[in-house]
């Protein structure tokens, strides 16, 4: 992993009308183009001039038309996908403690983490990385643990990996929990023929050498590989190539690991705002089924000074969803210009590094971060934006699972918590599968300077039984908001809802108290007259609605 966000203004979808789903590492892993411009720093700074204390007393107000009639863009499961590479306490710890441990556990899998997953629905799971993959060698991980060999992690420390959480074990954990799998391969450090070994020795029902290597370490039948990317960060900690130099090796490793049957191949993408390189990558695009995008959000714009995860201003905390938002005019440009070569859509977005990024506090193991009740309110916005898009993003992976930046879990020692971000992946459940309907919003306008960006958003969905889900995030700290929906669904008025919401801007749920950010039932919803809804929800909070 890594990529940076380039802060170029809010453009059209910060503008308080968002029409859906149509479009009417570190700072040495980046090059210059892949970190923020000069008007990062300035998007941050200038949001201290906010609300004066009568403005912020006033309620919201805000209004939003569902067309439940269109016939809708289903939105892939994959979109609520999650990451996981070996770096700091995320695997080592946080997913695997090994059979002899004593924290409960599933031949090594940490069993409550294996259960919070599974009631997650965890659709893709993205492993070994990262910039890591692209120094992994899959052999160092297969065969009997005490065997495997030790060996350095360049890009995080240069720790010692020991590769006890390997090939075995991650195809494994991927059954265990009931999901998809996405191969980061190696093209930075190692060869096609690498690469093609690899595909071979998971996949083969043969009796190959490599089919017979992977029965003689214990896996008679063979796994699936669902996804393989090409490579990672290409431009930077993958090899620090230019798009020219990095597309001839992405056909030539594609032609060694496709095979009938699968994977889909992810092609690496760009950087952020980097349009050059779609430009470039998509005149191959006949080679690959999707294109990645990496985007963190930086409360601060800054990858010298990100921000902190906890005890921020509201100056922050506007900043935050004002650099996330930039989320929405990424995935449109990047989308527009592979209109052009694709005009079909047969290529997808996959949006496979996300979430955000603060400072690690000092003592930390390596990007660990807390998360609060912004970091779920950021988690909500991304899936409105999505779900805009479901025409082109068919994959999305949080970064990451457990443990590193916004983890869904977190563990210390035997004990483990649900982020805030786990339960607002957990209220967005519906939605996997679902056809995302337009949604008109007409939303006032938090205010950050020069720059602003709605305070209220809105995402709608059928599902597959006719049921309409609406997710509704306001993003105000200190203000309620009234919403009014219009639905017109025809004999639909029973409406169960859910609410996540917290005391304070950073409300988090701690190891050893209860949770302070959790899903609770929700009763402000009512209906009026002409299929309108009125949505009454609390300041900086997330609302799903079902409507059957």
């Amino acid at each position: 992993m890594q990529a940076g966000g380039r802060a170029s203004g809010i453009a059209a979808a910060m503008r308080g009308r968002v029409s859906s789903p149509d479009r009417s590492l570190l700072a040495r892993c980046l090059p210059p183009r892949a970190r923020l411009g000069r008007m990062a720093p300035t998007l941050f700074a200038i949001a201290a001039a906010l609300h004066s204390p009568a403005a912020a007393s006033a309620p919201l107000t805000a209004s939003a038309t569902i067309d439940a009639q269109a016939p809708g863009v289903r939105i892939a499961p994959e979109v609520y996908g999650q990451f996981s590479e070996q770096l700091g306490r995320g695997i080592t710890d946080g997913i695997w403690v090994g059979e002899d441990s004593s924290i409960p556990n599933i031949n090594g899998y940490r069993k409550d983490v294996v259960e919070a997953l599974k009631d997650l629905h965890v659709p893709v799971l993205r492993w070994p990385g990262g910039c890591y993959a692209d120094t992994y060698r899959w052999r160092d991980g297969i065969g009997p643990r005490a065997q495997r060999p030790v060996t350095l992690n360049k890009w995080w420390g240069n720790n010692e990996e020991h590769n006890a959480f390997g090939t075995h074990e991650y195809f494994n954990f991927a059954e265990l929990i009931g999901t998809k799998t996405y191969l980061g391969i190696n093209m930075g450090t190692a060869t096609a023929g690498d690469a093609k070994d690899w595909v071979e020795y998971v996949t083969s029902p043969t009796g190959s050498a490599l089919a017979q290597l992977r029965r003689a370490n214990g896996r008679e039948r063979p796994w699936k590989v669902d996804y393989a990317g090409i490579g990672n960060e290409s431009w930077g900690c993958g090899g620090n190539l230019t798009a020219a130099q990095y597309a001839p090796l992405m056909r030539m490793f594609g032609t060694f690991v496709r095979q009938d049957g699968g994977p889909e191949i992810v092609s690496v993408g760009p950087s952020a705002g980097d349009y050059g390189w779609t430009e470039e990558i998509m005149k191959a695009h006949d080679q690959f089924n999707e294109l990645s995008l990496h985007y963190y959000t930086l409360p601060t714009g800054d990858w010298s000074h990100h921000g902190a995860a906890t005890g921020f201003s509201k100056a922050e905390w506007f900043s935050t969803f004002a650099q996330t938002r930039q989320m929405d005019e990424l995935i449109a440009r990047h989308s527009l210009i592979m209109d052009k070569a694709d005009p079909a859509k047969k290529v997808g977005l996959a949006v496979d590094e996300w979430g955000t990024w603060y400072d690690t506090p000092p003592g930390a193991p390596a990007l660990w971060q807390a998360n609060t009740l912004r970091d779920a309110l950021v988690a909500a916005t991304n899936f409105n934006i999505f779900h805009r898009h479901a025409d082109r993003v068919r994959i999305a992976n949080i970064a990451q699972m457990v443990n590193v930046l916004q983890a869904v879990i977190l563990t210390d020692g035997a004990k483990m918590v649900r982020t805030p971000t786990y339960y607002a992946f957990w209220m967005y459940r519906p939605f996997q599968g679902a056809s995302a309907l337009p949604v008109t919003i007409d939303s006032p306008m938090e205010t950050a300077g020069a720059s602003s960006v709605p305070a209220i958003d809105v995402t709608a969905a059928r599902a597959p039984d006719g049921a309409l889900y609406v997710g509704i995030v306001n993003i105000d700290p200190d203000r309620n908001a009234t919403v009014d929906l219009g639905v017109a669904v025809k004999g639909a008025r029973k409406i169960t809802s859910q609410v996540l919401t917290g005391a304070k801007m950073d409300s988090q749920n701690p190891f050893d108290a209860s949770e302070q950010v959790r899903p609770a039932a929700f009763r402000g919803a009512t209906w009026a007259a002409d299929n309108r809804l009125h949505v009454d929800m609390p300041a900086k909070s997330i609302v799903v609605l079902a409507i059957k």
